[in-house]
């Protein structure tokens, strides 16, 4: 059988985000030693270092965008080096950073997937639904942007990364956990009819329905993009983030979520983003995702 490579891509910017600190989440990642309990998992890594674009200028919003340039270039950047790992057959796991960079991320896998006759599924696991547009938004922060942008709501310099826009539609995405939610931006995923399981539906159903209602309908041909922002986490064990949203996912809801992820046999790329080490505490946020993490990769507690 031959070993499956994955390659890490640090995308060191918060560009797109309202606290500063979210550039230093791929160091973290490296701190909690990714890459040596991926290798423990079989698994060849490949770490590409860190992706280099412009600085953040911390300048208020523009037209309802606050540094859109610079996002643009961070994201054309993220968006030629997933599509390279992809072409190259390996699996990449893009380290951010902001969750801004799933717009160059997801522009990517959609490109590959066109190309190779994939089906598409997106898990976006997040407190936030990030479907926000310039006249929506309350901050005018990018990375409370990127779902709207990739369904082709938004700035033609985000909308246009990838070769088709939009570039996925609606109905490839799964958004699990979801807690917060703008008022202006309740009324889009609304009407875009997003596939939304909320913190009461996962209170409701429990963990174990709603993965395998969002894992439903996928078979050999499906390429299943996993975007995790660290938010999706309940604070009280991942305090590490920028915008922490009480009442998330607890660590057994959470691994439960990643082991059947796993099991579906289906994850072929990954984001890891908006880890914040400025308000973490001793490095304890970036040792959990790295432990999730794992567990998409096939850690479990028994041999099964």
């Amino acid at each position: 059988m031959n070993t499956q490579t994955v390659s890490l891509i640090g995308v060191p910017t918060d560009i797109g985000a309202g606290h500063r600190g979210a550039s230093m989440g791929p160091e973290a990642m490296r701190v909690a030693n990714l890459a040596a309990k991926l290798e423990q998992r079989g698994l060849q890594v490949i770490d590409r270092g860190n992706l280099q674009g412009p600085l953040n200028p911390w300048l208020p919003p523009v037209d309802g965008y606050r540094h859109l340039d610079e996002v643009a270039a961070w994201n054309t950047a993220v968006y030629t080096a997933v599509r390279q790992e992809l072409q190259s057959g390996r699996l990449p796991i893009m380290l951010g950073g902001d969750h801004c960079l799933a717009i160059g991320s997801i522009s990517a896998v959609a490109d590959h997937c066109r190309e190779t006759g994939k089906q598409l599924r997106v898990l976006w696991l997040d407190a936030h639904s990030d479907f926000n547009t310039a006249e929506a938004t309350p901050s005018g922060n990018i990375h409370g942007m990127p779902v709207a942008c990739l369904c082709g709501r938004g700035p033609r310099v985000l909308t246009h990364i990838g070769s088709a826009t939009p570039a996925i539609t609606p109905d490839v995405i799964r958004q699990i956990g979801i807690r917060s939610v703008d008022y202006g931006e309740k009324q889009l995923v609304r009407e875009a009819n997003v596939g939304i399981f909320d913190m009461r539906r996962i209170d409701e159903d429990g963990m174990k329905r709603v993965m395998e209602q969002a894992l439903e309908g996928m078979d050999d041909n499906t390429h299943l993009h996993v975007s995790f922002d660290v938010d999706f986490l309940d604070p009280s064990i991942a305090p590490g983030v920028g915008t922490t949203v009480r009442g998330g996912p607890g660590s057994r809801e959470a691994q439960l979520c990643m082991e059947m992820i796993s099991d579906s046999g289906r994850l072929a790329s990954l984001d890891l983003v908006e880890l914040n080490p400025a308000f973490d505490r001793r490095n304890a946020t970036a040792k959990l995702a790295v432990d999730l993490i794992e567990s998409l990769f096939g850690k479990s507690t028994l041999i099964r």
